[in-house]
């Protein structure tokens, strides 16, 4: 077993502690690693003073260190974890018993170098892990390209074929944007495996993106770019489901802004809505300027129901929950929670308005029992 220099730095320091000490003739410190016969064997990691000379290990304790026989003076402290032995520490005395005081402090050192072994440890065990995990991972996004580019070359060969079939090549079209958004998720998984791990920010300090790089776009997009291809998705969806779509109106302001934010927080709601609203209801998007603030617009993605009852209103935007209208149905309750999140890193907001209708009284699209959650964006 190979333990970290981090660890051996804190154990050369516990044990240089005890140069004060001239009742002490030797510490030696020792984990277990498992034996052929089940019995654990004592590999030698430490040693005080640094002039004693070691054999590896000591499988049955009889290591001295120095080449003398075991002394009646030698006594050993366990390194436990509950009932697993993760080490021990071997300490040679001109007497016994230890004086109350050196008893104490020999009862610290191994009480701190058994929860540093098992940090220790655990650090190794996770770190080999998340290494078998990002081979996985960078295989499976590697082999995830072979079909995509295949899918691309037959929508490609399909459109070809299509050629003056305006109604068709629309939904050809829409097959190979979705792909290149794929590719496009593919390539940010790529991107954050060979970036280091970001700093924790200080505090007051930028808030980390939420979103790959790869994600963010770099040039602002206006508002009816980043809406076309979601707006084309959900009424090919509610077209699937047999259910009412209501668009914006077709004269959208002329907001720009990050697309990729933007899109990610309405592909989310949308699909909460398609995926948890009532079989057959209706579903819509609706644009408003907003009048507190100039330049300021909502994006509101809106249902017929079942609302979300009052006292889940606020627990549905933490991550990992969802509310009870969802239950039984598959999602991981990530997807509220992202997108409050976004929009705040945006400098704007996202809540739930229920129903819909209170949004705009006079809009008859407007259901009087659903959801809204309303996207608002400086």
């Amino acid at each position: 077993m190979q333990v970290s220099k981090r660890f051996l730095a804190l154990l050369d320091q516990q044990l240089a502690q005890f140069t004060d000490r001239p009742d002490l003739r030797a510490l030696v410190v020792y984990a277990a690693l498992p034996g052929d016969n089940g019995r654990p064997t004592l590999m030698a990691i430490g040693h005080w003073p640094a002039a004693l000379a070691l054999r590896a290990n000591a499988s049955d304790g009889t290591d001295t260190g120095d080449g003398d026989e075991e002394t009646d003076t030698r006594r050993w402290l366990a390194l436990r974890d509950g009932s697993l032995l993760l080490g021990a520490l071997r300490v040679d005395a001109d007497q016994l018993p230890w004086p109350p005081a050196l008893e104490a402090r020999l009862e610290a050192t191994a009480r701190c170098l058994t929860e540093a072994l098992r940090l220790d440890m655990d650090q190794q065990r996770l770190g080999r892990e998340l290494a078998r995990r990002e081979d996985q991972l960078r295989l499976l996004v590697h082999q995830l390209r072979n079909p995509l580019a295949a899918l691309r070359t037959f929508g490609q060969l399909l459109r070809r074929r299509l050629d003056g079939d305006d109604a068709n090549l629309s939904l050809v079209d829409n097959l190979l944007h979705e792909q290149g958004q794929i590719n496009r998720y593919l390539e940010a998984i790529e991107a954050i495996d060979q970036t280091s791990a970001p700093s924790l920010a200080a505090p007051g300090g930028p808030t980390p993106l939420l979103l790959p790089p790869g994600l963010h776009g770099d040039t602002p997009q206006p508002l009816a770019e980043i809406l076309q291809p979601l707006l084309e998705r959900a009424a090919a969806t509610a077209k699937l489901q047999g259910r009412p779509w209501h668009g914006p109106s077709p004269s959208l302001p002329p907001w720009q802004g990050d697309g990729s934010a933007v899109a990610e927080i309405l592909a989310n709601l949308l699909e909460n809505a398609f995926r948890y609203s009532r079989s057959g209801g209706p579903i819509g998007l609706l644009c408003q300027p907003c009048p507190a603030a100039a330049g300021a617009i909502t994006l509101t993605v809106w249902d017929g129901g079942p609302e979300i009852p009052a006292e889940e209103c606020a627990r549905i935007f933490e991550r990992g929950q969802r509310g009870s209208t969802g239950a039984g149905r598959p999602g991981s309750g990530l997807g509220l929670a992202l997108g409050r999140e976004l929009a705040e890193q945006l400098g704007g907001s996202l809540c739930l308005q229920t129903p819909p209708a209170a949004l705009d009284p006079q809009n008859p699209d407007l259901p009087r029992s659903g959801n809204a959650f309303c996207l608002q964006l400086p």
